[in-house]
């Protein structure tokens, strides 16, 4: 079975373990897999600074503004293209974006102005608080409801979508990672009109969806749930790729071959990227 781990953060996300891209590579041979997407994060809230708008070049931090370090992340993954090619390993270039109101100027000259191959859209800050981290979201899940977090997680998902910058929307329910404790199961029904309408959305943008693994590591669902996975299909999403969100290379690859062994249950085509454009593995 064709594996590509499409959502992998190397050492210049400053969240993630050290590791060298040539590391991550020499792991996906290892593993057997058939193609790797590295997407190192990209955060640019500017009442964040002090938080996460750096980024990892030769064990420095350097403000995500000095774009010096796009280029040599982006002449470090041409050079594993090369080294990795006769091993049959396909090596992309991507970036996760955060998105946030506000900060489209400075997400358009990150993605018109580089030669990506795939460019990740997600949300991971509500109110500036990362509620993808276990330390600060319980200031923001603290005091809210399940519906309060769906109208403000999603109204700003919609924005995301709507700018047209993103290939692919990531781990979209990433909201019950640190919220379900204090949410529920209430949120599992309250989010389905909401994610309905960002995925007729997605599906009219011809935009894909990720089916991030990082979450089964836990012994937990995919993100999305199965069920918002069924609920996409639906709503005419076409467009599917498959991330481990690995921030260690002892991450790369888990789950990937039940995620697509999902896709294929639900008749739906695992993808990968070259240039922005999307092509069906099956």
């Amino acid at each position: 079975m064709y594996l590509a781990d499409y959502h992998v953060h190397p050492g210049y996300s400053m969240d993630a373990e050290p590791w060298s891209i040539h590391h991550y590579c020499q792991r996906a041979v290892e593993l057997g897999l058939q193609e790797i997407c590295f997407t190192t994060h990209f955060e640019c809230d500017p009442l964040r600074k002090h938080i996460d708008w750096l980024v990892r070049l030769n064990g420095r931090l350097l403000p995500m503004d000095q774009w010096s370090w796009v280029d040599h992340y982006l002449s470090e993954i041409e050079k594993a293209k090369g080294v990795f090619k006769p091993a049959g390993l396909t090596v992309r270039a991507g970036v996760e974006v955060g998105y946030g109101l506000g900060l489209e100027p400075v997400i358009e000259k990150l993605v018109t102005d580089y030669p990506w191959d795939y460019v990740l859209g997600s949300v991971h800050c509500l109110d500036h608080i990362a509620i993808s981290s276990r330390k600060e979201s319980p200031a923001y899940f603290q005091g809210r409801t399940a519906k309060q977090v769906c109208q403000d997680y999603y109204k700003i998902m919609a924005e995301a979508v709507g700018t047209g910058f993103f290939d692919c929307v990531g781990h979209l329910d990433i909201y019950k990672r640190y919220g379900l404790g204090y949410l529920g199961e209430e949120i599992n029904e309250v989010e389905l009109e909401h994610g309905e309408r960002i995925l007729r959305q997605m599906a009219r943008q011809g935009m894909g969806l990720e089916i991030n693994t990082s979450r089964k590591r836990k012994g937990q669902d995919f993100f999305p749930s199965v069920r918002l996975l069924k609920l996409a299909r639906e709503c005419g999403v076409k467009i599917f790729t498959v991330g481990s969100d690995a921030h260690s290379v002892s991450e790369l690859g888990q789950g990937l071959l039940q995620a697509v062994e999902l896709l294929y249950e639900h008749g739906l085509s695992l993808h990968g990227f070259h240039q922005r454009v999307p092509t069906a593995i099956r």
